[in-house]
């Protein structure tokens, strides 16, 4: 009944956008805390908890942000230009403030509620939830205090399949309550696309929407009437271009035809000139 709750809760929360942070500090669940919060996109915490994480908020997240800073330097090839003891001091202080902080490298507010695994070794963190009056979420032994706690769930804190189970038990309701989220979103998106156009419909009234609708629709068919055109008139230049280099094609080669046929004309007169040249002279000799 209490996981229930504590499921129903989750999904609910991530439902309307909150943010579940994973807390889990112990060799137990460090791994499992790491691999189910990054499954279901969510910030966590599994090494040592840094005090003032909760309440000194905004001192973190600078913190973060400088982290990510250096990172950027590192993948645009700046630390090229230094020399290797500070490029090497620089790789370090990455590595550094990545172990402690890289489960919040994404979290960009305060939480809306934690998730801890083990109350009494991360007594910190539920301490600073409880002053920001963030509900908490967490895994009670036989051994922790309850009080702190706004939904308690009996379990074996030190069980490694326990805590494997719990963490994939609130991944999965974070991952219900993303899809819910998302489906809301869209549905927003929809009455608003509709809400505009009744908007549209009542200050301009139907039949003024449908005029103006029609003219859109006029002046694509115009659009694309123009487009044809201009493909129409590309071919018709292409097949003028084509046809006269056809004609001038045409035209030399008549034009050598002319030559060859007033030269051969030329050429019949002298000819028969010659002949009755030698005709004559026949005639003479004889007589």
């Amino acid at each position: 009944k209490r996981l229930d709750e504590a499921y129903e809760l989750v999904k609910n929360t991530v439902s309307t956008g909150g943010i579940v942070l994973f807390v889990g500090t112990k060799k137990q669940a460090q791994e499992s805390v790491a691999q189910e919060a990054a499954r279901c996109g969510m910030p966590y915490v599994n090494q040592r908890w840094l005090g003032g994480t909760l309440t000194n908020w905004r001192t973190i997240r600078q913190r973060i942000d400088y982290m990510l800073e250096i990172e950027r330097q590192q993948s645009r090839g700046e630390f090229a230009r230094l020399t290797k003891k500070e490029a090497l001091m620089r790789e370090r202080e990455i590595n550094r403030l990545n172990h402690r902080m890289g489960g919040l490298r994404d979290m960009r507010r305060l939480p809306n509620l934690l998730f801890v695994i083990d109350v009494r070794r991360d007594t910190i963190a539920v301490k600073e939830a409880n002053i920001l009056g963030i509900p908490i979420i967490a895994m009670v032994d036989t051994n922790c205090d309850p009080d702190p706690i706004d939904y308690a769930i009996p379990s074996n804190d030190d069980a490694i399949r326990a805590i494997k189970l719990m963490n994939s038990t609130m991944a999965s309701a974070v991952l219900e309550g993303q899809a819910i989220l998302s489906s809301i979103r869209a549905e927003e998106d929809e009455v608003a696309g509709m809400e505009d156009e009744q908007a549209m419909e009542r200050y301009l009234g139907p039949s003024t929407l449908a005029k103006i609708q029609a003219e859109y629709a006029d002046d694509d068919d115009d659009f694309e009437d123009s487009d044809e055109e201009d493909v129409d008139d590309d071919s018709e230049e292409e097949l003028v271009e084509a046809a006269g280099v056809v004609a001038d094609a045409g035209e030399t080669a008549g034009f050598d035809e002319v030559e060859e046929d007033t030269g051969s004309e030329a050429a019949e007169p002298a000819l028969e000139a010659v002949s009755e040249e030698s005709s004559s002279e026949e005639v003479v000799e004889e007589a």
